[in-house]
């Protein structure tokens, strides 16, 4: 059974599970399913918003899609909750993403 499908049978039994929710996310960016991605990542967002890990990931995605606004905004809506969460090494990665895309 490839990777894939065996996260897709563990969000059978636990379907709002943000862990396998990202890791179906990356799975699908790294076998270029970039609409499914973008769409777990959205879904991610709306359900589990302080899901830090999503918005490096996700924001980078839209970067590299030359999604330029959606992906500073995606970004910032990291730098915000991670900071209100104190997670610094997270604000810190964000912030370095978002100068990143600024001057790309």
């Amino acid at each position: 059974m490839d990777r894939r499908q065996a996260l897709l049978n563990l969000l059978k039994d636990s379907p709002d599970d943000a862990f396998l929710l990202f890791a179906l996310a990356k799975q699908c960016e790294s076998e270029h399913q970039i609409q499914e991605a973008l769409e777990l990542y959205e879904k991610l967002s709306k359900h589990h918003p302080d899901y830090i890990g999503l918005y490096y990931h996700y924001g980078k995605l839209l970067g590299a899609l030359e999604r330029t606004p959606e992906a500073e905004g995606i970004f910032r809506e990291g730098i915000e909750r991670a900071t209100a969460q104190g997670d610094f090494h997270a604000t810190a990665e964000l912030r370095g993403a978002l100068e990143e895309l600024d001057c790309s």
